[in-house]
């Protein structure tokens, strides 16, 4: 395994998270019924590719700190997609890397380069920028949620530094449980409807769309660090107006193609110093 594989391994996980905002909103459910049902898919895939590789399943401090904040996320996300607009919905889950830096420096006594927050910087304001013909200043208690998404993301991104891979794993399969577990209550209060077509986006949500990708960011994390994990995650609110192109027709302005640019110059330019910075100190150490 090596950083580049592990940065494509990653951004093949942002491009299939992606699709999310558009078949989530094919599902007349609940966001924590959606939340639910889709992590037991994700879980099922976690479990096989976990069983292949023989991986023991973990529970340790830092599994279950990491299960939990991933719970977190997921639910949060679903239900935010659900009461606030998906431009609001991803924008918000989107300041995972602020809240990275600002929990990493203010509690780990963390010190980043000065790259490291102009990337994030940048990459924040370009994803501002793609989404501001969306955002909307009403509905409150989706953006709080929304928001908090974004952090519990950041706290999952930081729970996956220096641990192995079956810590990693059993993380990812735990959020999946304990998200699944949230989602059950939530199915007997409101009764989802059945249907082909809602059936047919669970199943693409949960094998494609998060069991697959967390297979591969849990495994390709090991070799990034969490905040250059958590910018390569830029692309996916990059893609999710493609897909309403697509299938929607509605094609995005000026602005947020200035903004699209924006993000992938400064993701880019960090990937670039940061692989010479890792250079330098190799020949240092040589």
């Amino acid at each position: 395994m090596t950083k580049n594989k592990a940065i494509l391994e990653i951004l093949l996980s942002a491009a299939l998270w992606s699709i999310a905002g558009i078949l989530m909103k094919q599902i007349p459910w609940s966001g924590f019924v959606i939340a639910g049902f889709r992590s037991l898919l994700a879980g099922a895939v976690m479990a096989c590719w976990m069983a292949a590789k023989r991986l023991k399943l973990t529970v340790n401090r830092r599994s279950l700190f990491g299960g939990a904040a991933l719970c977190a996320t997921m639910t949060l996300f679903s239900v935010a997609n659900k009461t606030t607009t998906a431009a609001n919905a991803i924008v918000l889950q989107f300041t995972n890397p602020i809240w990275i830096l600002l929990i990493s420096a203010l509690f780990l006594k963390k010190r980043f380069r000065r790259a490291d927050i102009l990337a994030v910087a940048f990459t924040f304001l370009g994803i501002v920028l793609f989404f501001l013909d969306g955002l909307r200043a009403g509905k409150t208690a989706g953006n709080l949620v929304a928001l908090a998404s974004g952090l519990a993301f950041g706290l999952y991104y930081m729970s996956l530094g220096d641990c192995g891979e079956a810590e990693r794993m059993s993380a990812v399969l735990l959020g999946h449980g304990l998200t699944f577990l949230i989602g059950i209550p939530a199915a007997v209060v409101t009764r989802p409807v059945l249907s082909a077509a809602a059936l047919l986006c669970l199943f693409v949500l949960g094998v494609f769309q998060l069991g697959i990708p967390y297979v591969l960011l849990a495994h390709a994390s090991g070799w990034c660090p969490p905040l250059i994990c958590a910018l390569l995650g830029a692309l996916e609110p990059l893609l999710n107006p493609v897909w309403v192109a697509i299938f929607d027709g509605e094609r995005p302005g000026v602005t947020a193609l200035i903004g699209g640019v924006i993000v992938i110059c400064a993701v880019t330019a960090l990937c670039i110093y940061d692989a010479r910075h890792d250079g330098s100190k190799k020949e240092a150490e040589a």
